[in-house]
C-alpha cells in the first residue's frame, strides 16, 4: 500500500501552509496551496482542491478552520483517493450563532482600503486570540495574525470568503463521509466555539475527536509540532501511514 500524501487546504487567509514548521510529519510526502481569490462558494473551493488531487492516488486531506470546511466539501463527494481526513478548528455549517456579530461580519466583508486594513484586520485578529497563543514552539500574537492577512488576503478576497462561510451548510451530508476523520479542536476557540466540533464528531460516522490542552484557534501557527504530531499519530492508527525515510 502506498504512503498516501497529506495535502494541506489553507485556512481564511488563504495562504499555503509553511510545511517546514510540521517537522513530525517531514517524512510523510506533504502539498499545499493558495486558495484561489475573489470565490464566494465554498464548493468552488472544493473544485480548486479536487484540481490539486487530481495526479494523487492515495491523499489526506488535512483542512485548518475556513480549509475544514472545504475538507468537508470534497470528502461528502466520496473521491476515490481519500484515505483519511483531518478537521482543525472545523465547521459543518456557520459557526457563528450571535446574530449582531454574522451581521457584523457581513459588514466586515464589505470594507475596503485603510478600513478593511486598520479596523477589520485588527477585529477580526483579536477575534482568532487565544491567551495560549504565545506558550507554543512559534509564539503567535493579534500582530502575527494581521500581518498573515495583510500580507495574503485582499479585501475582496476576505469580503468572498464571508459569504461563502457563512452560506455553507454541510450538516446533512456528514453521513456521507466514509473515511477516517480526525476532529482536532484547541481548548480555547472564541471564533469558532465548541458546538461545531460536536456536530462534526456525532455526524461523520468513523470520526474521533482530540483537544489540544492550551491551544487556541490559532494553533497550527503557534503549536505547529504539537499539532502535526496529533496528526502523524492519528494517521498511523487510523490507516497505518508511516513515515517515508
Amino acid at each position: 500500500m502506498s504512503t498516501p500524501t497529506l495535502v494541506f487546504i489553507p485556512c481564511f487567509s488563504g495562504a499555503p501552509w509553511d510545511l517546514e514548521q510540521l517537522t513530525p510529519l517531514a517524512g510523510h510526502p506533504l502539498r499545499t496551496m493558495r486558495l484561489p481569490e475573489g470565490v464566494d462558494d465554498i464548493e468552488r473551493y472544493a473544485d480548486a482542491v479536487a484540481e490539486q488531487v487530481a495526479d494523487l492516488k492515495d491523499y489526506v486531506l488535512v483542512g485548518d478552520s475556513f480549509g475544514a470546511n472545504i475538507a468537508l466539501a470534497v470528502a461528502v463527494r466520496r473521491p476515490a483517493g481519500l484515505r483519511a481526513l483531518v478537521l482543525s478548528g472545523g465547521f459543518a455549517a456557520n459557526p457563528i450563532s450571535s446574530a449582531p456579530w454574522r451581521a457584523a461580519m457581513r459588514l466586515m466583508g464589505k470594507m475596503r482600503g485603510g478600513i478593511y486594513r486598520q479596523a477589520v484586520l485588527r477585529a477580526h485578529a483579536h477575534r482568532l486570540a487565544s491567551p495560549h497563543d504565545g506558550e507554543g514552539q512559534v509564539p503567535w500574537s493579534e500582530a502575527d495574525s494581521r500581518r498573515l492577512f495583510l500580507d495574503n488576503t485582499p479585501a475582496a478576497s476576505f469580503g468572498a470568503r464571508v459569504v461563502a462561510a457563512l452560506n455553507a451548510d454541510y450538516t446533512g451530508r456528514l453521513r456521507d463521509i466514509t473515511v477516517p476523520t480526525l476532529i482536532l479542536t484547541p481548548s480555547h476557540d472564541v471564533l469558532i466555539g465548541e458546538d461545531a466540533a460536536t456536530v462534526l464528531r456525532e455526524g461523520i460516522p468513523d470520526a474521533r475527536e482530540i483537544v489540544l490542552d492550551r491551544t487556541g484557534h490559532m494553533f497550527r501557527f503557534s503549536h505547529p509540532h504539537t499539532y502535526a504530531r496529533a496528526v502523524g499519530d492519528f494517521l498511523m492508527d487510523a490507516i497505518g501511514a508511516k513515515e517515508t525515510i
